[in-house]
């Protein structure tokens, strides 16, 4: 049995400094995840993708968590908490990685076999520390530390935008030569190279704690196709919605770069936008239209952490099923606003979407679990599958772009939006989604 699975009790200056780390990788793994954002951008121009083939980078990543869910279930229950935590980490550097040999071959196949290993990784940790985080102290406490580890997360979704249009994107996304392919994506690599350092350095930290006394992983892996489950009207609408939320939000997310580059929305005044940021900051640089389209991506996540700190005051005072249909209706005004306009308001109205998203994922996820007793930990994994539609919806998304145009692409997740009001309204009346 792992050395941290032993059940002896902790003091809190042995838990606080576990705790403090563990934090941390909330904010990783949410940093990592929406670097996706800008590498759609740059892939799409580097290797003359269209916007669905783009879209096969949130394919292959959210792929990674499908797959591996379940057997990281099966990781924590036999190796415990740190040790499983310390793989997951190893694993994640290991597809930052595979970025060299990708960059060196200039294979778009490549980048996406490194981008699902770096998903699988993040599958292991965040299997391992959601929970982990939640035991690891008295039980009076346990929301406080989740609250804060959240919160890391959304950091950690709103910085990585800029960061990475900083570095992925400062050479623009126009397309390259064959010859000039591989020096193009080695600028790619290096970000992704050096995340990958510090996840092996990270690694090491938990591996020398691995036999800290800490509270035991339950060996019991989860079962979320049991029929008791798939009868349950609540949970079955809620693991839809769940798919496609998460689908609707990367495909926004994912696309924004591209939307905002246009000619139309924000292209001609990009460059003075990048140059009054500068000003501001006393920064002697220039950036380029893709630099600023990216780095407005943070505006996007940095609603959404905001909203979660709004959301939760609104909940206290509101029924669930209520503020969730109505941020839900709110997405889909926003949507369908952005894509039948233009410039610096369809700007505005796509950015914040982000905000109307903020409270969407706990609230079905709470929602939906309501009522499970015994069955919530299965209930929770099947929930936990459906972020598969970010892996599924994007596609869609990129299609209807194709065809009709990246703009006008908005109304695939406004058509998520709807279903979404249509489940928190149905559950604030009550109506047609009772367990019995």
């Amino acid at each position: 049995m792992a050395g941290n699975s032993t059940g002896r009790a902790q003091t809190a200056p042995q838990t606080a400094p576990m705790a403090g780390l563990v934090v941390s990788l909330f904010f990783t793994w949410g940093f990592i995840t929406v670097l996706n954002d800008p590498l759609i951008a740059r892939l799409k121009g580097l290797f003359a993708l269209n916007y669905a083939e783009a879209m096969l980078t949130q394919f292959a990543f959210f792929l990674g968590y499908f797959i591996f869910s379940a057997p990281a279930g099966a990781i924590l229950g036999r190796f415990g908490y740190v040790r499983s935590i310390s793989l997951g980490l190893v694993i994640m550097a290991v597809g930052g990685l595979l970025f060299a040999p990708a960059a060196q071959l200039a294979s778009y196949p490549m980048f996406l076999f490194a981008l699902f290993c770096v998903a699988s990784g993040i599958t292991i940790l965040q299997v391992a520390a959601n929970p982990y985080i939640a035991v690891l102290g008295s039980a009076a406490s346990a929301a406080s530390r989740l609250t804060l580890a959240q919160a890391f997360n959304a950091l950690g979704t709103f910085i990585g935008p800029f960061i990475g249009a900083l570095f992925i994107l400062q050479n623009g996304v126009g397309a390259a030569t064959a010859g000039a392919r591989i020096q193009q994506a080695q600028l790619v690599q290096r970000p992704f190279l050096v995340i990958a350092g510090l996840l092996l350095l990270f690694a090491l930290v938990f591996w020398f704690l691995r036999n800290q006394p800490g509270p035991a992983a339950s060996a019991a892996s989860p079962n979320p196709f049991r029929a008791v489950l798939l009868r349950r009207p609540r949970l079955a609408f809620g693991v839809a919605c769940i798919f496609l939320y998460v689908g609707a939000e990367v495909s926004i997310g994912s696309g924004l770069t591209n939307y905002l580059m246009q000619p139309g929305i924000l292209g001609l005044r990009a460059p003075a936008i990048g140059a009054g940021f500068a000003h501001a900051f006393h920064l002697h640089a220039q950036f380029n239209t893709a630099q600023v389209a990216g780095a407005m991506v943070s505006i996007y996540w940095g609603l959404a952490m905001l909203g979660r700190f709004a959301g939760a005051f609104t909940l206290a005072r509101l029924s669930p099923g209520r503020v969730l249909a109505i941020h839900a209706i709110a997405a889909l005004i926003l949507a369908l606003a952005a894509s039948l306009s233009a410039g610096p308001a369809a700007a505005a109205a796509v950015l914040a979407i982000g905000l109307a998203n903020s409270i969407m994922f706990p609230t079905i996820f709470t929602l939906a679990l309501e009522g499970l007793g015994e069955e919530t930990a299965n209930g929770s994994a099947l929930l936990c599958m459906a972020i598969v539609g970010g892996a599924i919806i994007p596609v869609a998304f990129g299609a209807t772009a194709d065809a009709i145009g990246l703009g006008h692409a908005l109304i695939v997740p406004a058509g998520c939006y709807l279903i979404i009001a249509a489940y928190g309204w149905l559950a604030a009346r009550g109506l047609g989604i009772k367990f019995a």
